[in-house]
């Protein structure tokens, strides 16, 4: 009994968050390894790309630990770690967006090189597209999407997220949705 309770405080992020406030390197490394994955899969879904997402894993882990003291205990782990690794990557799109100076607007197809349909049918890819055009969204819409489409969820876990009303929600993903069907028509050669 008392080894499945070791081994379960091994696993149990209270537990190590508690260790690394008292200087345990290895507990931090444990949790590390424990959400890495997850941390993984919502940064890769927000920037698209493998190198950067990877970066800013270790960026959310960084800022993890600078922050650690600020977690209470009896919070929820799993949501407040994600908001660290949401508001990064936020941090990072909006700071790719500075260095480009232009909206998804004002940029040409060809420089989007979304769907290249004409010259190879095979190398058309719908994901990358919406993906892509995702990116372009207004920062709330894009965050609002990507909470409801890529991490499933409700518009009431999305409210409590982003601490806005579930109106203000369902309005930012109608516009979402609205404004990725024009730019997708746009490139797709339909109608806008």
């Amino acid at each position: 009994m008392e080894l499945e309770n070791a081994d379960h405080g091994q696993s149990d992020p209270e537990f190590l968050v508690a260790k690394i406030k008292n200087g345990d390197k290895e507990a931090f490394m444990k949790l590390v390894g424990l959400y890495q994955q997850k941390i993984f899969v919502l940064t890769y879904s927000m920037v698209h790309e493998r190198e950067d997402a990877l970066d800013l894993v270790q960026e959310t882990f960084l800022r993890l630990y600078e922050k650690i003291n600020t977690y209470r205990s009896g919070e929820n782990f799993n949501a407040w770690l994600m908001k660290i690794a949401r508001n990064i990557c936020l941090d990072f799109i909006r700071r790719q967006k500075a260095r480009k100076k232009e909206s998804l607007d004002q940029l040409s197809p060809e420089r989007l090189d979304l769907a290249d349909t004409d010259q190879d049918p095979a190398h058309f890819n719908p994901g990358e597209l919406i993906s892509r055009a995702v990116v372009g969204l207004p920062a709330k819409q894009q965050a609002v999407f990507i909470l409801h489409h890529y991490q499933e969820l409700k518009y009431e876990e999305i409210a409590k997220e982003l601490k806005i009303s579930i109106g203000t929600v369902k309005s930012l993903h109608y516009k979402a949705v609205r404004k990725l069907r024009k730019l997708l028509a746009r490139q797709l050669g339909g109608e806008a």
